[in-house]
């Protein structure tokens, strides 16, 4: 289950790893804090620096962010870069990006991965929103181009995962681009991949059994596709 809280920067030659893995239950609970995960986004996009510039672009105090990145690196998520001048060190990210597992038998791993994944949500969701509210500033090609829709699919576990994957295949090339091979005109643009079982559509039953979650009359409140459709 990779994540990008920010945007991850693109790929170079003295690039971090591509992936950190968390699967530790304390690093999972202390990664899900708004202010780490926008930390360790700013970095992969902005950095390296130092606690200071961390907290202009916050907005958190000095002392806030130092302690925070104190407990990101605690458990590998950025690390002290090289260049500081006295107290004043920068920091790192040490990967593009952060994955954890979406299964695990261990019931407090698995806990406090949905915990993380719950937090990633809410913030892609707030982020969304921000920018909901401020698209009318877009140019009408950026406006025409964004996407705002969604697609109820019927799907086994294995079509999901193909699905996914050839996603991945898609997006890869333009992760990896670097800044000097990016075209005139690019910026930033945020894609946020959620696939999820939808409890509250009614399964359909053939032989004439009923449904078994969900009432009839939800049915297709929100199935297709919806919003502006682009």
């Amino acid at each position: 289950m990779p994540e990008t809280p920010d945007h991850a920067d693109a790929a170079g030659s003295d690039s971090p790893p591509r992936s950190i893995r968390l699967t530790d239950p304390r690093a999972l609970r202390a990664y899900a804090h708004p202010t780490r995960m926008s930390l360790v986004g700013l970095l992969r996009r902005s950095g390296p620096f130092t606690a200071t510039r961390a907290a202009e672009l916050t907005g958190e105090s000095v002392a806030s962010c130092s302690y925070h990145l104190r407990i990101l690196a605690k458990y590998g998520l950025v690390e002290v870069a090289p260049g500081g001048r006295g107290r004043e060190k920068p920091w790192r990210a040490t990967a593009r990006f952060t994955d954890w597992p979406g299964y695990s038998e261990d019931a407090s791993v698995a806990e406090a991965s949905d915990a993380l994944s719950a937090a990633v949500a809410q913030r892609y969701f707030d982020r969304a929103v921000r920018a909901m509210e401020q698209r009318r500033r877009l140019p009408r090609a950026w406006r025409e181009a964004e996407q705002f829709s969604d697609s109820l699919l019927h799907l086994t576990p294995g079509e999901l995962t193909g699905i996914s994957e050839r996603i991945d295949a898609l997006l890869q090339p333009y992760e990896d681009r670097a800044a000097g091979d990016r075209p005139e005109g690019a910026r930033p643009v945020s894609v946020l991949r959620l696939a999820f079982v939808d409890r509250e559509i009614p399964e359909e039953v053939p032989d004439g059994g009923s449904a078994q979650e969900g009432a009839p009359d939800e049915a297709g409140d929100d199935g297709g596709s919806t919003g502006t459709g682009r």
